[in-house]
């Protein structure tokens, strides 16, 4: 079996002024995360040189805030430009919240080539998570990227203390979209964090993977953080509940696996890696 390896680059990181209760990345919240308002091309380049070495398709450049400036569209469209021309092969992934179709237009001449925005839960249990913008507004950046011409990367988080019914709501949402690929994120509780909630246990991790891919047979079905935490030695066996892709080395502000470990376990299993987009 061929699967995916994405690796994410936090380009712009911490002092978003929405209060996301999930996110170490909020003013409202005091973390010992690093916080930086650019982070240096040549770092960013870097990054997408040993993501590509480690056998990465996708590389995500993401940025902290609700949306885009004209200043860090500029900012991205350079970042993007700038690793296209070092490391050609990456699909380049831009994450930098509400976005407008001109903007969504813009990072596409920049060779930027999906657009993720998660809707990160159903729309009846996203009032209780975020109350500095709608879910409502996730949607319709989603509907830009698709009207731009951008592949959708669009999933959620699970295990914020939603219920079966609001999972089974956020999935029907994502059936409307049908982005090309889902990231199923599961919620890590952190001290600095509001929001408290038990971790999800292997079984129910694995069984929301196996019941998006259900709904979403065309998509790329992609785990992403808490992997490690939530699934630990069952890690693996996500493949057989219908994930494609991973996230490989760190997320936004917490480590990941270390990506050689998880190489050559996927070697050892018989996988290999696209080095191209079907």
């Amino acid at each position: 079996m061929q699967i995916m390896l994405c690796a994410i680059s936090n380009i712009a990181s911490g002092n978003c002024s929405e209060d996301c209760k999930y996110c170490t990345q909020s003013a409202y919240v005091k973390t010992d995360i690093q916080k930086y308002r650019r982070k240096e091309i040549s770092q960013i380049i870097l990054e997408a040189k040993i993501a590509k070495k480690n056998e990465a398709l996708g590389f995500c450049l993401v940025t902290a805030g609700l949306g885009l400036d004209d200043e860090k569209l500029e900012y991205v469209c350079e970042a993007a430009m700038a690793v296209k021309k070092e490391v050609p092969d990456l699909l380049l992934i831009a994450c930098n919240g509400m976005a407008s179709v001109e903007q969504l237009k813009e990072l596409k001449k920049a060779g930027i080539f999906s657009y993720n925005h998660n809707l990160e839960t159903s729309k009846e249990f996203f009032p209780q998570i975020c109350t500095t913008h709608t879910w409502e507004s996730r949607f319709q950046t989603n509907l830009n990227a698709k009207e731009a011409g951008l592949m959708l990367c669009c999933g959620g988080i699970y295990g914020m203390g939603e219920s079966f019914e609001d999972r089974i709501s956020l999935r029907k949402s994502l059936q409307e979209l049908q982005p090309f690929s889902s990231p199923i994120n599961f919620f890590i509780a952190n001290d600095n964090l509001n929001l408290k909630a038990p971790k999800l246990d292997a079984d129910e991790a694995l069984k929301i993977i196996s019941d998006t891919k259900e709904a979403l047979p065309q998509t790329v079905i992609m785990v992403a953080g808490g992997r490690e935490i939530v699934l630990g030695e069952r890690q693996y066996e996500i493949f057989k509940a219908g994930a494609s892709a991973i996230v490989i080395g760190d997320y936004l502000t917490t480590k990941g696996e270390e990506p050689s470990r998880d190489i050559v376990e996927l070697k050892k299993m018989g996988f290999t890696f696209a080095s191209q987009c079907h």
